[in-house]
């Protein structure tokens, strides 16, 4: 069973910074798309960014120049450095990790982390 591990949410100063880190356990594949989506309070989840195995990224209009997204393929590991923190960016923010196995996408969340942005 696939698990992806959280760790590095809190509460942060407006303009501060923080370094989210997850990573995907449990098979000996590697992960094609791994990803981080976020779920501000009373709202729906979306797209924070996204990064390939072949390095390409995808990330959401609001956090561009702001954070940016990296990955370890050989440990199914991805971060997520978040610069420049605005309230706005408060939300639990979840882990994604996709395979692509034998023509097939298998989709794994984590449990999420949560992100305060306040003075």
């Amino acid at each position: 069973q696939v698990q992806l591990v959280e760790s590095g949410g809190g509460l942060v100063q407006p303009g501060g910074s923080l370094r989210l880190s997850c990573a995907a356990s449990g098979n000996s594949f590697s992960t094609n798309i791994m990803g981080w989506y976020r779920q501000p309070p009373g709202k729906e989840r979306e797209l924070v960014a996204i990064i390939k195995s072949g390095g390409s990224t995808n990330y959401a209009d609001s956090v561009k120049g702001r954070f940016t997204i990296s990955r370890d393929n050989a440990k199914n590991t991805v971060w997520l450095q978040m610069n420049s923190l605005k309230p706005e960016d408060t939300a639990v923010y979840y882990c994604y990790a996709n395979y692509r196995l034998w023509g097939a996408d298998y989709n794994y969340w984590g449990k999420g982390t949560l992100v305060t942005v306040s003075s």
